[in-house]
């Protein structure tokens, strides 16, 4: 019987942008799960990459508030200097405690609380990216059940990220980018049955 996931959970750093459009993009407006987001960006960042990514999508972007609902079909990032994390309640919240893995949001962080709470129905994506972060996290998606999917290096602008989780655990798809969109609409098929409260309403 196929698994019934519940929520996508990416990381990603150096050549992020590029990346996020090309995966993010292809998504429909009926795709039925959250995509909760770390992207390595500089403290004074502001929320300029969520309105592009909001911009280039169908699904709804935005950048995390404090104790947001989880709802399908939105894509949140973690804002500047904030790390972002899934509580047992099924809401986000943001934390200033220190750096993990030399960032601050962590994709570690997030990988780690979203596994404690999602277990087996869980998606973690390591994509391209200049240092070791996420490979603890994505070793924490598997520990918990969860299915993990990582950039292939070849392809990836930066590939140690990829790389230090492929090295940490057994990971179940190695995929290029431009096959990421259609394998993840493969895992979570279905139509969400409205859309989320106070998002956008589609044709």
């Amino acid at each position: 019987m196929a698994r019934s996931f519940q929520a996508v959970v990416i990381g990603v750093s150096t050549g992020g942008v590029q990346a996020l459009k090309k995966l993010l993009g292809p998504l429909p407006a009926d795709f039925p799960l959250p995509v909760l987001v770390v992207q390595h960006i500089g403290p004074d960042a502001g929320s300029g990459l969520a309105r592009l990514l909001d911009e280039c999508c169908v699904l709804r972007v935005k950048e995390a508030d404090e104790q947001d609902a989880i709802l399908p079909g939105t894509v949140y990032l973690a804002p500047p200097n904030y790390h972002l994390l899934v509580e047992q309640d099924g809401c986000l919240s943001l934390s200033a405690d220190p750096h993990v893995s030399f960032a601050r949001p962590s994709v570690d962080v997030l990988f780690e609380s979203a596994a404690a709470v999602f277990g087996p129905r869980l998606i973690g994506i390591v994509l391209t990216g200049a240092n070791s972060d996420g490979s603890r996290g994505l070793q924490s998606v598997k520990q918990h059940g969860g299915l993990a999917i990582v950039q292939d290096p070849a392809g990836a602008e930066a590939r140690q990220m990829p790389q230090a989780a492929m090295a940490a655990t057994s990971v179940d798809h190695v995929v290029d980018l431009d096959g990421m969109a259609a394998l993840l609409r493969k895992l979570a098929p279905g139509r969400t049955a409205a859309p989320p409260k106070g998002g956008r309403a589609y044709d």
